[in-house]
């Protein structure tokens, strides 16, 4: 028992992992995910409002006296 508990112990101060890393399908599931959410900014930040809103802006920095 007093073994066990030491090499478990042991294992936990040294780093030493079952799980080492996602699978396959984790890391498909996370680039599905990744791709949506940048499909969804994109469609946010050249929408018309959004759009405006940015080019003015540009503009008041550009105009803006230093």
């Amino acid at each position: 028992m007093y073994q066990a508990v030491r090499a478990r112990l042991g294992a936990l101060v040294c780093g030493a992992r079952r799980d080492a890393g996602m699978v396959t399908s984790e890391y498909a599931m996370g680039i599905v995910a990744a791709v949506a959410f940048a499909v969804v900014l994109y469609k946010v930040i050249t929408s018309g409002a959004v759009s405006a809103e940015l080019q003015n802006i540009v503009k008041e920095a550009l105009n803006a006296r230093m």
